[in-house]
């Protein structure tokens, strides 16, 4: 486990009263979906490539797209590119939305919901992307599964570190209470 020291900066504000400043705690958020995202698009070329699945993450890119170079590296390369954006963006809603949730279940939860609203609500808009009725089991069950532990993934990740953030205010709250 890697130990970080988080600082407060204390500022003067226009009215000249101090305020502590919390640390980016953004940037981490950010940082844990560019990772997410290029993490999990990459086990999905592989799962596809294993024949797990019969959707290509590819169909982001083929469902608007009808050129030869998608199905090349540069193709694969673009798609990896476009979930690791959409990654961080969804990353952001889950700190917004459910980072004080301490367990394993609210990443489930976010999974769940993300694989529904893919194959639920989305894939009018996708053509290369099966809807329930279309998907066979394997499509459907590895997919599900790629976006559970996606889900898992940030949304541990980004709890773990509001955690540590509240646990370091505390700390330091603690410290500077001793001090007096």
């Amino acid at each position: 486990m890697i130990k970080r020291e988080v600082n407060y900066v204390s500022t003067k504000n226009e009215q000249g009263i101090h305020s502590e400043q919390d640390p980016p705690i953004i940037k981490y958020v950010v940082i844990i979906g560019l990772f997410g995202g290029l993490l999990w698009s990459l086990v999905g070329f592989g799962f596809t490539f294993l024949n797990f699945m019969d959707v290509s993450p590819r169909f982001i890119l083929t469902s608007w797209f009808d050129s030869k170079w998608i199905n090349k590296v540069l193709g694969m390369f673009i798609s990896v590119i476009i979930y690791c954006c959409l990654s961080i963006l969804f990353a952001l809603l889950y700190y917004g939305v459910m980072r004080k949730i301490k367990s394993i279940f609210g990443g489930i939860i976010f999974g769940t919901l993300l694989w529904l609203l893919l194959f639920g609500l989305l894939s009018p808009m996708f053509s290369d992307l099966p809807s329930f009725a279309q998907m066979n089991f394997n499509t459907g069950f590895s997919s599900f599964c790629l976006l559970l532990l996606y889900g898992v993934f940030v949304g541990v990740s980004v709890s773990y570190e509001y955690q540590e953030l509240q646990l370091q205010k505390k700390r330091q709250q603690s410290q500077s209470n001793a001090r007096f």
